[in-house]
C-alpha cells in the first residue's frame, strides 16, 4: 500500500494526476505540466515533497557529527540557514545528496530523498554509533514539507507568514 501525504485529499480534490513514487501516492501535476513550469519559472509554485525523510541531529556533538557525515563545512551555517551536502561512503563515494539545516546552535534537520531515505537513515545510524553526545531522531512519518520555488517565492511566502524570512533565498 502506499503512503499518502497530509495533502493528499486537497491534492484529489484539485484533480491531481497521482502516482506512485518511492513508496508514496504523490501528485505530478494539477492543470497540466506545461502551464505549471512556466508559472514557476515566471512566478512560483508550490510543492507537496513531504515524502522525503527527515532525521533531525541535535547535541553538544552534532556539528562535530555532520562535519563528520557530510561534505559541506557545516560550521558556516546559522540559525535559519541551509546547506545542500553529500553523505559518503567509507571510499569517499557519494551515498546519496541531502540538505542540511541549522534549526539552532547544536540542533540541525536533515532532509533525505525520499528514495533513498531508509538506506540514508541506516547509515546516518551506523556512523553514529550510540554518541551519547549526539541525539538522532527520524522524523519522517511526523513531518509535512512543502517547497516554494520561483522567482516569486519570498514575496509570496512574506505575504501569507510575514515578513522575517527575508534569510531563506540567500
Amino acid at each position: 500500500m502506499l503512503k499518502r501525504t497530509s495533502l493528499y485529499e486537497t491534492h484529489k480534490a484539485l484533480g491531481a494526476t497521482l502516482v506512485p513514487f518511492a513508496g508514496w501516492e504523490m501528485p505530478v501535476s494539477s492543470r497540466g505540466t506545461v502551464g505549471e513550469v512556466a508559472a514557476v519559472r515566471e512566478r512560483a509554485g508550490i510543492f507537496d515533497v513531504s515524502h522525503m525523510g527527515e532525521a533531525r541531529v541535535a547535541g553538544p556533538g552534532a556539528l562535530d557529527f555532520l562535519q563528520r557525515v557530510t561534505t559541506n563545512d557545516v560550521t558556516k551555517l546559522a540559525p535559519g540557514k541551509a546547506q545542500y551536502s553529500l553523505l559518503l561512503n567509507r571510499s569517499g563515494g557519494i551515498i546519496d545528496d541531502i540538505i542540511v539545516y541549522q534549526v539552532l546552535p547544536g540542533e540541525y534537520l536533515v532532509v533525505l530523498n525520499a528514495g533513498c531515505k531508509d538506506g540514508d537513515w541506516a547509515w546516518l545510524q551506523e556512523r553514529h554509533g550510540g554518541r551519547a553526545d549526539v541525539s538522532l531522531t527520524d522524523e519522517s512519518d511526523a513531518t509535512a514539507l512543502l517547497a516554494v520555488q520561483g522567482p516569486d517565492a519570498i514575496r509570496i511566502v512574506t505575504a501569507i507568514a510575514g515578513d522575517n524570512l527575508e534569510y531563506l533565498h540567500r
